[in-house]
């Protein structure tokens, strides 16, 4: 666990798993959302000392020039309940949708089905999903369906009207009808995820408006978040962890909107850390689209991004890896024990923190 009393030494640091871990109080998961999503706080850590704000102060903090960059994926109602031909239930996460109404998913069941067993979802009404076998591969770690019904709907269809929305694991409630609007980005556009880019659900559209009538331009990139993105690493070197795959898209207007604001002397801020591992992926391949499995730990040299608004994250995660290499390890676990004293609200529906990037001379090795 990160100790305060520790000497500032990141730059010949070597990390290991303990380092990311923290003590948090469990009533400081947020269950719920804020009441208004900019009426979050939002923990400016862009100075020397950090500074307790709101949200809705966000512009006060960009200036004209300034570029947000936002990841437009749109959360599938991807969970869906069932049984097998025995009654045994099941339950299905659909992480990927394939072509010909297939799809990827994780099974939760007591006894795996053999391939070619037909499950019955939703309760009936003619909805199934017949188990084709695992994937990627015969040892890929999910299963492959083909969803379908009487009517011949496709799989976004069915899970939009069957399914349920696939709230992380720490979140205790059911999904409700507050959770189908409120773990959506306002601006959600490209179904794919199972799993919300929760920097920008703290976006409305009123501020929305008073950052672009301010001036800051705004991008959009694709990242479909899955569900690793809640796996703890487990490895206590963490050279060692395999990263799960996502698929991204970098698209042509945005790359040159960089490229402008770049040139203009604006700086790039990325709303959530799925927008820093799609740039940023992108500026390492090359590839505007394609999987990427981007592990950013401290020592990694950012090409893109100069600010990053994000949540605060899972101990031993690799987003606390990504957010501790981009403004630097001392300072985030600093603002981590702050937030926790200061009563933030964390994870997914919680509070946002504003930070900047470590200078070059202080990047870790």
């Amino acid at each position: 666990m990160f100790n305060p009393d520790t000497p500032s030494g990141t730059a010949t640091r070597n990390f290991t798993l303990s380092d990311f871990d923290f003590v948090l109080p469990p009533e400081l998961i947020a269950q719920h959302p804020a009441a208004e999503r900019s009426g979050s706080r939002l923990l400016d850590g862009t100075g020397e000392a950090p500074v307790d704000r709101i949200f809705h102060s966000l512009p006060s903090l960009l200036k004209a020039g300034d570029l947000l960059v936002f990841n437009d994926t749109k959360v599938l109602k991807a969970r869906l309940f069932g049984e097998k031909p025995s009654g045994g239930k099941v339950e299905l996460l659909v992480e990927r949708v394939l072509t010909g109404n297939q799809v990827a998913a994780h099974m939760r069941v007591s006894k795996k089905p053999e391939p070619g067993t037909t499950i019955t979802l939703a309760g009936g009404e003619g909805f199934c999903a017949t188990m084709l076998g695992r994937w990627p591969d015969k040892d890929g770690t999910l299963f492959r369906f083909v969803l379908s019904n009487d009517a011949g709907d496709d799989p976004y269809t069915l899970m939009e009207r069957h399914g349920h929305m696939p709230l992380p694991p720490y979140i205790t409630h059911t999904d409700s009808e507050e959770d189908a609007v409120r773990y959506q980005t306002v601006f959600a556009r490209a179904p794919g995820a199972v799993a919300a880019p929760t920097a920008a659900l703290h976006f409305d559209e009123g501020l929305l408006a008073q950052l672009e009538a301010q001036g800051v331009q705004r991008a959009s990139v694709t990242l479909h978040v899955g569900a690793g993105t809640f796996q703890p690493v487990k490895t206590e070197n963490i050279a060692e962890h395999q990263m799960h795959s996502e698929w991204y898209a970098v698209p042509e207007a945005t790359q040159q909107a960089i490229a402008d604001c770049k040139a203009r002397g604006g700086r790039v801020v990325a709303v959530g850390t799925t927008t820093v591992r799609t740039l940023e992926s992108w500026a390492q391949s090359g590839l505007a689209t394609g999987d990427t499995r981007i592990f950013i730990t401290p020592g990694f040299v950012f090409q893109h991004v100069d600010l990053l608004v994000t949540n605060f994250h899972l101990p031993k995660s690799s987003l606390m890896m990504l957010v501790s290499a981009f403004a630097g390890y001392e300072k985030i676990m600093a603002l981590y024990q702050h937030a926790i004293a200061q009563q933030y609200r964390f994870f997914s529906y919680g509070d946002a923190m504003l930070l900047s990037k470590m200078s070059p001379d202080h990047v870790a090795i």
